[in-house]
């Protein structure tokens, strides 16, 4: 009952049909993001595809521009030199075959998955352990890569990788409530513009249909969808 009484009085002032611009949305929801702990910002796009075709998927990683307020354990598939650069980097899980036991044992230990291109042999006997957490390695998506420093570093400084979901909704962390309402407005932008170039050849109409952002405790906001681009 609490629960509801707080989410019911964080709606009050949202106009449920009305799409705000991106920053007067982002005011209201971190006005409303009154949690005891620092709230997560999100955003959920909803894009004109039909991801049941594989020529209308979308799918990418991005950097944020002042990161996601978020530390991720990094976890890499990779021997010897690459190996070594992985660690130096700052990746928190290095190992090949015996890594690769780990994680069939039920040991994952990391919230991002790195391998060079050698080790996908090896990792692709996993693809029923980690694709179903979205943590298969991917070269689409840079991490299946020689570049180990490169990726490992985009990790841990705030890269966030997307992908649709079956009902054509694209849903993604983008910062904290803590952040001021001007980095949260350049994270979506970052977020938004890296998903138009992601527009599959397949895709017909209007690309970005609808927008909403909200905190993880927040009501949802209706966003403008033109001004989450440029």
């Amino acid at each position: 009952m609490a629960i509801g009484t707080r989410l019911n009085k964080a709606r009050e002032g949202v106009d449920r049909e009305k799409l705000y611009p991106l920053a007067d949305a982002i005011k209201m929801v971190k006005e409303r993001a009154k949690a005891k702990f620092d709230e997560t910002i999100e955003v959920a796009i909803n894009l004109g595809v039909d991801p049941r075709h594989a020529d209308q998927m979308v799918r990418g990683v991005v950097t944020l521009p002042n990161g996601t307020g978020r530390t991720l354990r990094v976890g890499v598939f990779a021997r010897g030199a690459k190996a070594d650069e992985a660690k130096a980097a700052g990746a928190d899980v290095v190992g090949a075959e015996d890594l690769v036991e780990k994680v069939q044992n039920g040991s994952i230990d990391f919230d991002r998955c790195i391998a060079t291109p050698d080790m996908m042999p090896l990792v692709g006997r996993l693809g029923k352990v980690l694709g179903p957490r979205g943590l298969m390695p991917n070269p689409k998506i840079g991490t299946v890569t020689m570049d180990v420093t490169g990726a490992v570093k985009g990790a841990k400084g705030g890269s966030v990788e997307f992908r649709v979901e079956k009902a054509g909704i694209l849903q993604a962390g983008v910062g904290k409530a803590s952040f001021s309402e001007e980095k949260l407005v350049e994270n979506i932008k970052a977020l938004a513009d890296a998903v138009s170039k992601a527009k599959p050849a397949g895709s017909k109409g209007t690309y970005i249909q609808r927008v909403a952002v909200s905190s993880t405790m927040g009501p949802g906001v209706k966003v403008e969808p033109g001004t989450i681009l440029g």
